[in-house]
């Protein structure tokens, strides 16, 4: 329309401005123009007709891992379209439109998008263009669409891979200590068998010798408890200490299931936010992913009291429980201690945290070299001194606690979990 102006409609109005006997023919022209403008417009509606966008009910995506959505477009006719769609905060998109040339029947295409933030995301509109039949307009229409978007973690970094690989492979590479300590069976009494081994009921019974067999512990229950509360924000390398927490999760669960484990995990905050009772699979190892891919740190204070009542009522057999949470605080880690007391009586309770950076011992770091770097050091050792005073006095109603430093957090739960196998707890 810019060019038929330019070429035809501004000279026939010069033309008439200055040839006072040619405006009938300038003023012809320039109502036919207006004409065919006009029936352009009112014929615009064809330009998008029998064109639908179908775009895909669920995508899957990983955080900081390129995805492609492929985008299929059902159409009656050729021509050229262009598709846009507004890219959900939090995903990066090459490009939020592009242009495609249809064939007259259904084609495809794809659209390469990267997620950075984790969670639930929805795309519910698509936008087209085309040009009108005579070329006069631009033709856009909103289309509605209904498309899930789900990012989950990302368990391709060098701790996590390398924590998922130690995970998956060596099943059988860690050696168990000492005989079974899970009752199987009773049966006769044999040379060589211990009195610490005699069924004495049994044996009082029967009146002669009964000895109790024990197997190797297996299929056992592992529960990771995450906590998603305030001081989850808290920055843990280039990541928030929750999002640390949740890929450890995912990690211990893929180790229990090669190891023959059954795997459950719980988030809570104020509240129970989450629970996934412990099996294995591949469908229940989803369901525990889309269970916490939607996890965000919470501003309340944790209430280990909520949770740990909600655990001792749902675990019916002796399980390991293992609390991703942070302790550094005084009051948290005596509430933490009074909550997990009775549940340590049942249960084999273990703690992990993501060591803060500060907390460290004196002496251990080499670059002081003012009077701000010595009392910086003093805090650290402070702060470090708590957490093994934390530690010594957990350990002494039960629980385990270990704080790790966040690049090796994954592989070092890995390592417990592994010796809590070898010692049969």
């Amino acid at each position: 329309m810019i060019w038929i102006i330019a070429v035809v409609g501004f000279p026939a109005a010069t033309l008439a401005a200055l040839w006072p006997e040619g405006r009938l023919a300038a003023g012809v022209c320039l109502a036919v123009l207006a004409v065919v403008i006009a029936g352009d417009a009112l014929r615009r509606e064809s330009a998008l007709q029998g064109i639908r966008v179908e775009l895909p009910e669920l995508v899957r995506m990983f955080k900081d891992r390129p995805a492609e959505i492929r985008v299929r477009v059902h159409n009656v006719s050729a021509g050229r379209i262009r598709v846009g769609v507004l890219v959900p905060d939090g995903i990066q998109a090459e490009s939020e439109e592009t242009d495609v040339e249809l064939p007259s029947q259904t084609s495809e295409f794809v659209w390469k998008w990267t997620a950075h933030r984790r969670g639930l995301y929805r795309v519910e509109a698509v936008y087209l263009e085309a040009i009108s039949p005579w070329g006069m307009w631009q033709v856009r229409r909103k289309d509605g669409v209904s498309m899930e978007v789900r990012v989950y973690p990302n368990l391709r970094r060098n701790d996590d891979l390398k924590a998922l690989r130690q995970g998956v492979s060596g099943v059988h590479a860690t050696r168990q200590v000492g005989r079974g300590r899970e009752f199987e069976k009773l049966r006769e009494y044999l040379p060589g068998d211990g009195f610490d081994e005699i069924h004495w009921k049994a044996t009082a019974r029967r009146g002669r010798p009964i000895t109790k067999v024990f197997q190797v512990e297996r299929t056992q229950e592992v529960y990771v408890i995450i906590d998603r509360s305030r001081l989850s924000a808290r920055a843990a390398g280039e990541e928030t200490a929750l999002e640390r927490q949740i890929a450890a999760a995912l990690i211990v669960g893929a180790a229990a299931e090669k190891r023959g484990d059954l795997f459950g995990l719980a988030a809570f905050s104020d509240q129970v936010d989450a629970f996934v009772r412990a099996r294995n699979g591949k469908a229940h190892y989803a369901a525990c992913r889309d269970a916490i891919y939607q996890l965000h740190p919470k501003p309340v204070t944790p209430d280990f009291d909520e949770i740990a009542t909600f655990l001792r009522l749902r675990l019916r057999r002796r399980a390991m429980v293992l609390f991703l949470t942070t302790l550094d605080d005084p009051v948290l880690a005596e509430n933490f201690a009074r909550a997990t007391k009775l549940l340590a009586r049942r249960h084999l309770v273990l703690a992990g945290m993501l060591r803060p950076a500060a907390a460290h011992r004196l002496f251990e770091r080499d670059d002081v070299e003012t009077a701000e770097d010595v009392y910086r050091d003093l805090a650290g050792h402070i702060a470090w001194r708590r957490l093994k005073e934390l530690e010594a006095s957990l350990a002494r109603q039960g629980v385990r606690f270990e704080a790790i430093d966040p690049e090796s957090f994954s592989s070092a739960l890995i390592g417990i979990y592994d010796s809590v196998k070898q010692r049969q707890l």
